[in-house]
């Protein structure tokens, strides 16, 4: 079936917009794309209600994400069912619990098709870590690509991610995948941006590629010990917000240059040795960071556009996708994914 995935990332940019056409198990095709940017008044709202739980005030919060996702869904015709991420506020897996803020039921009835959503609960609830939701997709669209060695996708959105795929074993056999959050990518260096000079982001990583790296407040952002924790594992967006606080006495650029190395470096730690690379997210634009990815890896991550995809909307796909293996009741997370007990689907269905 022709779904269409919905997803607004921990970057908080916009929402991109994706259809896929598939059984939940093998990808058939990929559809049209859009994605709606978020203005900065509803970035601001955005990001004033980040660390908010339910129950507490989100109101206006729920206003942007609802209006920006029926406004983008408004522009596709021709599918069977939306698969609607929502925008996380609060992610702590430690203490079973993640936000992401939607109203799916309300999306559905906006906009006329089945919609599923609050993909994470069930995870969390059978002790996963909700995140990464991506790998089952990875895996999927490894075999759509055809590839047949160990591939590692490296996703840098808000927060960064990584799943190594094995394409020679079923998605749901021991060792086809092992996923999780590495640290931070965007978010970090957003937030100093938006601090610092008032702009969204380092576009491209022009500041960064200015300065230069404080290897001394380097080597101590590394020693953050959840780094030494295996996969599965994830990350809240703001969970490394010391970084902020340590560079606040170097320059503008020589921040931007060291809490980029930061990034690059906490990836290679976790980045298995041995398996090609895939880079995707808006986090590839970012050229500093990209330089920063080959020395620390000894490899130059490729770019997935390069394999005939989009890059900037592979999670989007992978939410369709996902919408459409909750529809046959198909596993959506696996205890090498997130760290939950069983293979598990999540996911509500809203008619």
């Amino acid at each position: 079936m022709r779904a269409l995935g919905l997803m607004s990332g921990t970057s908080m940019d916009g929402v991109d917009a994706a259809v896929v056409e598939t059984d939940g198990r093998s990808i058939a095709g990929f559809g049209a794309t859009a994605f709606r940017a978020y203005g900065a008044v509803e970035r601001d709202i955005l990001r004033a209600h980040l660390g908010r739980w339910p129950g507490e005030d989100v109101r206006a919060a729920l206003g942007v994400v609802q209006a920006a996702h029926i406004n983008i869904a408004s522009g596709f015709d021709g599918v069977a069912l939306i698969g609607f991420h929502g925008q996380t506020l609060a992610h702590d897996p430690a203490h079973g619990r993640t936000h992401q803020l939607g109203d799916g039921a309300a999306l559905a009835k906006a906009t006329g098709w089945r919609t599923v959503w609050d993909f994470r609960s069930a995870d969390v609830a059978a002790s996963g870590q909700g995140a990464p939701l991506v790998p089952l997709f990875h895996h999927a669209l490894a075999h759509a690509l055809g590839l047949s060695k160990p591939t590692v996708f490296l996703n840098l959105g808000g927060v960064a991610n990584i799943t190594w795929v094995d394409p020679g074993l079923d998605d749901l056999a021991p060792g086809a995948l092992l996923a999780g959050d590495t640290g931070p990518a965007s978010a970090l260096l957003d937030d100093l941006m938006q601090q610092r000079r008032g702009l969204p982001y380092d576009a491209g990583g022009a500041l960064a590629l200015q300065g230069r790296v404080d290897e001394t407040i380097l080597a101590q952002l590394l020693r953050e010990p959840w780094f030494a924790k295996p996969l599965p594992k994830s990350a809240d967006r703001n969970q490394f917000h010391t970084g902020l606080v340590a560079v606040a006495t170097l320059c503008d650029a020589d921040s931007a240059a060291t809490l980029t190395a930061f990034t690059a470096q906490s990836i290679a730690k976790t980045v298995p040795h041995g398996a090609e690379l895939l880079v995707m997210g808006g986090g590839r634009h970012n050229h500093a960071l990209l330089q920063q990815l080959e020395i620390s890896l000894g490899q130059a991550p490729r770019d997935i556009d390069t394999l005939g995809l989009n890059g900037d909307m592979i999670e989007a796909q992978a939410f369709a996708y996902l919408a459409v293996r909750v529809l046959h009741g198909l596993p959506t997370s696996l205890p090498s994914t997130t760290g939950c007990a069983r293979p598990t689907c999540g996911g509500r269905i809203s008619p």
